[in-house]
């Protein structure tokens, strides 16, 4: 088992700084950087566009303004300055910048849209496989993980990098050639007032750079800070209930204040940054066109400026500003996108342990009832918590079996095994004399079926739900699924088309462990798992799941982890768990007649209970007769 970190909590290193992140995160986006080409091209036009313009400046000013000396056939003086205005050179000018800057908008509006449509397709498909990959990580990982952080990883964190997809990628593509070529002009007018303009921005580059690396850790703890919350509040509305039935309403709300306190004051101390950045690019744009001003009229005549040449610098110095200020404003938004990615991508880079087989050495479980062998069966978690040691066991084919013990035993995580939601760290687990591990998946799904303890349902119908058991079923079919567990009156009184209510709310715990039966039946597998079915049920419904079960159990291997040895009693064969360790084996009347052990302390203790709260023992769902 790996003992790599848990998947979406990686943090930023030294050595994965935010350059590095967006490239390893293009690389994973292929269809962003597909988009962006075409957009950095589009840009580069509206940045030629842009530099133009204070060049048509200088040329208007320069040549289609100009002063003579003398009379003229008006009857100026002699000796007199006479303003001469060519009215048609200067229209000229001004409607070929007119179409330049409506043109520049056009190209840069369809820049932007063309980035956009990119990034949200980008960002949708990231999103797909983040989702498949955390559905392939096995119990280990997703027992490490709280479910709020992978929830933030394809919502907060994905929606951060599309607001930067759309936008800074636009602006590091494009400003940073943008302040080249307002350079490389700024020189062809005059090297001189071309090196003051770089002498006075020369300090922006190492504030910069020293002001990002203290953004990256404090944007990373803000991301974390953000997915705790996420998972605070989803613990707490998930948990409602319970937190209203114990008064915990207090204690749940210091602690979710807890929680958006910590969010509030990283993002404050992010902000901090953000607002010296806004300041940058004003400040030293501001001293470069002053400096520009009085070195270029104080060195004029020297350098052999005129005064459109001079009035274009002033222009083209102000553009370098404007790529300043919007690198500075995108940094702050860069370091928020770098976090995400990371978080993101180390979700990507997670290893599945759970590997599909190859198709060509992958093979197909046998139709009917399933014989099952684990050998050797170690498994530990991805903190080093032994969950099973060293379980062997044969369970023939056709068998009612119980798993029991005390609650952190195993047996959950052995019954999970079966079903592949992992591997052993050690050993193998044989279905039909068939390691599980190139069992195909297509195979796997239809041969082996658990039914969790809650009997989880999705929003939807009932006839929705249980078609998750086989996806092309008809009406017909799910319907003769309710019949064939003795149900059919239950679902004529409820409906196919009932609505079921989020996590299957509009149901009682023992309706919605009907459902999940009904949908058990309609796959058909040839083992089938099932952790209690029939715990924390009302007395009437109970008897229906317990007919249910009975007939389920028909024509299949059956294993339940039993959390009531009512249901022990009339397995063919039970498994007592304890510590990790496999420590007994055999059916319930040779395992109590032994009079010590386990089982037997379990049992005493159950009798117990059941003869305090007047139960009853369950209904044979036994078919061998033992």
């Amino acid at each position: 088992m790996t003992t790599a970190a848990t998947p979406g909590q990686e943090k930023a290193t030294g050595d994965l700084r935010t350059v590095q992140l967006i490239r390893r995160g293009l690389a994973a986006s292929p269809e962003l950087a597909d988009g962006l080409r075409m957009t950095i091209a589009m840009g580069f036009a509206v940045a030629i566009g842009r530099l133009v313009i204070p060049v048509l400046i200088e040329q208007t000013i320069d040549n289609g303004i100009g002063v003579a000396a003398g009379g003229d056939a008006n009857g100026a003086a002699a000796g007199t300055v006479v303003n001469t205005v060519d009215m048609g050179y200067v229209v000229r000018s001004a409607v070929l910048a007119a179409i330049i800057i409506l043109v520049s908008a056009v190209i840069s509006w369809r820049a932007q849209r063309r980035l956009v449509r990119q990034a949200e397709l980008a960002i949708t498909n990231l999103r797909i496989r983040t989702f498949d990959r955390i559905h392939r990580f096995s119990i280990a990982d997703h027992n490490e993980t709280r479910k709020g952080l992978l929830v933030s990883r394809v919502t907060s964190d994905a929606e951060t990098l599309a607001r930067f997809a759309q936008w800074g990628l636009y602006v590091w593509s494009i400003d940073p050639v943008m302040m080249l070529g307002v350079l490389l002009v700024l020189a062809y007018y005059s090297w001189q007032l071309a090196l003051v303009v770089l002498v006075v921005h020369l300090p922006v580059l190492p504030l910069l750079r020293w002001m990002q690396l203290r953004q990256i850790a404090v944007y990373d703890a803000y991301r974390n800070r953000v997915s705790d919350m996420l998972a605070a509040f989803s613990e707490m509305i998930t948990g409602t209930p319970v937190v209203r039935a114990y008064g915990a309403e207090e204690r749940f709300r210091t602690e979710l204040d807890t929680a958006i306190g910590r969010r509030y004051h990283t993002r404050m101390r992010a902000n901090s940054y953000m607002a010296s950045l806004f300041v940058v690019g004003d400040v030293f744009g501001a001293l470069s066109m002053a400096a520009v001003l009085v070195v270029g009229l104080w060195q004029r005549q020297a350098w052999g400026l005129e005064a459109g040449e001079l009035v274009a610098v002033l222009f083209l110095a102000n553009l370098v500003r404007e790529p300043i200020g919007s690198i500075s404003e995108v940094l702050d938004q860069t370091q928020v996108a770098a976090a995400s990615w990371n978080k993101i991508l180390s979700v990507l880079d997670h290893p599945i342990d759970v590997v599909e087989p190859n198709e060509d050495e992958a093979r197909d479980l046998p139709l009917g009832p399933l014989r099952i062998e684990a050998d050797n069966v170690d498994f530990s978690y991805g903190d080093g918590e032994r969950a099973l040691t060293d379980v062997s066991v044969v369970i023939p084919a056709g068998l009612n079996v119980a798993i029991v013990g005390e609650t952190g035993s195993g047996k959950t995580t052995f019954a999970k095994l079966l079903c592949r939601l992992a591997d052993p760290t050690a050993g193998r687990i044989l279905v039909d004399g068939i390691d599980l591990r190139v069992v195909s998946h297509r195979s796997r799904i239809h041969s082996v079926r658990m039914v969790p303890q809650d009997g989880f349902l999705f929003d939807g119908t009932i006839a929705d739900n249980v078609m998750f058991g086989a996806d092309h079923a008809t009406q017909a079919d799910i319907r003769s699924a309710f019949e064939r567990l003795g149900l059919g009156w239950w679902i004529d009184k409820q409906g196919l088309d009932t609505r079921v209510g989020e996590r299957g709310e509009n149901l009682s715990v023992g309706e919605r462990q009907l459902v999940a039966l009904a949908r058990a039946q309609l796959a058909d597998p040839g083992l089938l798992i099932l952790d209690e079915a029939t715990s924390a049920v009302d007395p009437e419904t109970d008897q229906a799941l317990t007919q249910a079960l009975r007939r389920l159990a028909e024509g299949r291997t059956m294993v339940s982890i039993a959390h009531r040895l009512s249901t022990a009693e009339v397995a063919d064969l039970v498994l007592v768990f304890d510590r990790s360790r496999l420590v007994d084996i055999g059916s319930h009347r040779e395992l109590v007649a032994k009079g010590s052990g386990v089982y037997h302390g379990l049992h005493k203790a159950w009798l117990g209970n059941t003869r305090s709260n007047g139960d009853k023992p369950a209904a044979p769902v036994s078919r061998s007769g033992r």
